[in-house]
């Protein structure tokens, strides 16, 4: 126990640290400031950041995990979890805020008394309004959607309770191009021929996760088939249940090896997988988008954070393209599985056409989305500055 309070006064001492420095800052220096609560986040941020970057900007990275090896980079600050970022939050003096935060001022992190430009970059291809809050981007004055379906459904949250419009913008997802540029600087690597299927099992958080509806006998069933079988773990989990996966593990040691991959913020487990098991997370759009190869979707409660998404009036995307890009299994039936899974490698060619289509037409700019949106931000505080002047 005192151990532990030892280490969490040094964590809050180096976060009034970081907070200092960041505040000691020249202001000219802060014109582009990303914000990344978790490591994680970087997946999603770092193709615009980078593209900022190399058009010569400056970009200062402020960061809650104590772990994020952007720390070793120039103009990265730490801020942790509490007070000092609950301070720089409401005190921050900057010409852009770059987040993938939702709910931005419905609880202590608040925009800032001084004028910023808010921009939201998303961290997942999902619809707005049943897996966000109800007022999840209201606080944000310009959006980075991924596809037309993010237009439609903020355009109509606004229309609904009769918000101020914000600026949307044709963005794209920059996960999705990070893991294709992956995939293909990976093509010329050779297979071993004869090794068993590669099976990533990929559970969401909270109460539609696969953890929550058997994941146990499903990882048990895998195992003792002979598959090669990753888990991917949620960062949510890992803050919440640190010691789940690898129990999990321990308890099916005797039925075979099961890997545990806790670095969501890479794209190896995605790319080295035949196929993908989840149920209502981001992750299987990636997959399926990246890789062109359908994914086992186990049809638990959907995930509802917005109990009033209904008034909206519109689906809900990662419900209806499931059955478009892979098979839907109800839970428990996981004796359907490795037929299942059987079938979809044998047909896994006619799939890449079809599932190529529905993501040229869910997502924006595939493969250059980290360079429309630093063209994106430059062009909004020249517009800003222009405004000013004039």
């Amino acid at each position: 126990m005192l151990g532990h309070l030892i280490d969490a006064w040094k964590e809050m001492r180096r976060a009034w640290a970081g907070l200092r420095r960041f505040q000691q800052l020249p202001r000219e220096t802060k014109r582009f400031v990303f914000y990344a609560e978790s490591r994680a986040d970087w997946a999603f941020l770092e193709p615009v950041a980078e593209a900022l970057k190399r058009r010569g900007n400056e970009v200062v990275r402020v960061v809650s995990d104590p772990t994020d090896p952007v720390l070793e980079q120039p103009y990265a600050f730490f801020v942790g979890m509490g007070t000092p970022r609950t301070i720089l939050f409401r005190s921050i003096e900057a010409d852009a805020f770059i987040m993938t935060l939702s709910d931005l001022n419905s609880y202590h992190l608040k925009r800032s008394a001084h004028p910023v430009h808010y921009f939201y970059i998303f961290h997942s291809i999902a619809s707005t309004h049943r897996v966000y809050r109800k007022h999840a981007f209201d606080a944000y004055d310009t959006i980075l959607c991924v596809g037309p379906h993010h237009v439609e459904e903020i355009r109509k949250t606004e229309e609904v309770y009769g918000l101020k419009p914000k600026k949307l913008l044709k963005h794209g997802y920059g996960r999705l191009d990070t893991l294709m540029h992956d995939m293909a600087r990976q093509a010329g690597a050779q297979r071993k021929s004869g090794g068993a299927t590669r099976v990533l099992v990929a559970p969401t958080w909270g109460p539609s996760s696969l953890v929550e509806h058997g994941l146990e006998g499903m990882l048990e069933l895998l195992l003792k088939q002979g598959y090669e079988v990753t888990m991917r773990v949620h960062p949510m989990t890992q803050r919440h249940e640190p010691d789940l996966a690898h129990a999990l593990a321990k308890r099916l040691a005797n039925v075979g090896s099961l890997r545990i991959d806790p670095h969501v913020d890479t794209t190896q487990a995605l790319l080295d997988a035949d196929i993908m098991i989840s149920e209502w997370s981001g992750a299987p759009l990636e997959y399926a988008f990246a890789r062109l190869r359908p994914v086992i979707f186990i049809d638990t409660p959907p995930k509802v954070n917005n109990s009033e998404f209904g008034r909206i009036g519109l689906p809900c995307l990662e419900e209806d393209i499931r059955g478009q890009i892979g098979h839907i299994t109800l839970p428990g039936h996981w004796e359907e599985i490795p037929k299942r899974i059987d079938e979809l490698l044998r047909e896994s060619d006619a799939w890449k056409d079809r599932i190529r289509e529905v993501r040229d037409k869910t997502v924006y700019n595939v493969g250059s989305s980290g360079e429309v949106g630093a063209d994106f931000l430059v062009g909004a505080l020249e517009q800003k500055q222009a405004v000013k002047h004039e």
